[in-house]
């Protein structure tokens, strides 16, 4: 099987008559492609970024429909999008319980077991904690080095130039991991004790260094929820195929 990797050769190209059948797409741009006449039978697509624009299937944007069902799915999600203290608050507890009954219900043989090309559940958790360590203790307290030498760096980040050093090249036991994760969960709990709409509306410096954007710290922690609950569906979703 072909692999094309980093290439833009396809942009602006028109197929026509050609089999996609069974290919894989991964951290892909295909915003903006048009299909026509198109058989789409067993089509699986996974975007973090669904949210953020439209998918338009025989003329309807199905986006507002797969959010809804995700609410639905996973109650308390809705709340990623809180504008106060109370409702990131309430956010946050629900997102935590939710995580708490799928790290319990997970059996030993597939805390590290995973689908091909995707994480497993210690990967995810340690995922979580970069997070946390980026949004929290890098976006909004600015500390200069926020992240825990276990954080579960994104795919592509030394390609940008990111410091790989920070991280422990020896990958951490599962024990390690849940400390480190209760305690920066502890973290987010108990910033959110005395956050304030004052607080909230505070500019900050996107921890990615992306100068385009100056988040709020209520934005930092919107996209600490949203990343809680993305990857929650993802790794669910892949233990469900394990299983």
């Amino acid at each position: 099987m072909t692999t094309y990797s980093g290439t833009k050769e396809f942009e602006g190209a028109t197929f026509v008559n050609v089999s996609f059948k069974g290919a894989t797409l991964r951290f892909a741009d295909v915003s903006g492609v048009t299909m026509r006449g198109v058989d789409v039978d067993g089509l699986d697509i996974d975007s973090h970024d669904l949210f953020f624009g439209s998918l338009v299937v025989n003329g309807v944007d199905v986006v507002p429909l797969v959010d809804a069902e995700l609410n639905r799915r996973f109650p308390g999600r809705e709340l990623q999008k809180a504008r106060t203290p109370e409702g990131l608050r309430a956010g946050w507890g629900a997102v935590q319980a939710a995580w708490q009954t799928t790290v319990l219900d997970t059996p030993p043989d597939l805390v590290d077991a995973h689908i091909e090309d995707e994480w497993s559940l210690a990967q995810t958790l340690r995922h979580l904690i970069l997070a946390t360590d980026a949004w929290l203790r890098g976006g909004i307290l600015r500390m200069q080095q926020p992240f825990h030498e276990i954080g579960q760096i994104f795919t592509g980040a030394d390609e940008m130039g990111f410091d790989m050093s920070i991280f422990r090249a020896e990958p951490p036991t599962y024990a390690e991991i849940l400390a480190v994760r209760a305690e920066r969960q502890r973290l987010v709990t108990d910033f959110l004790v005395t956050v304030t709409p004052e607080l909230l509306a505070e500019e900050r410096e996107d921890p990615w260094g992306r100068g385009d954007w100056r988040p709020s710290v209520g934005d930092c922690l919107r996209v600490i929820l949203e990343e809680e609950w993305a990857h929650l569906r993802s790794i669910r979703r892949d233990l469900d195929r394990l299983r």
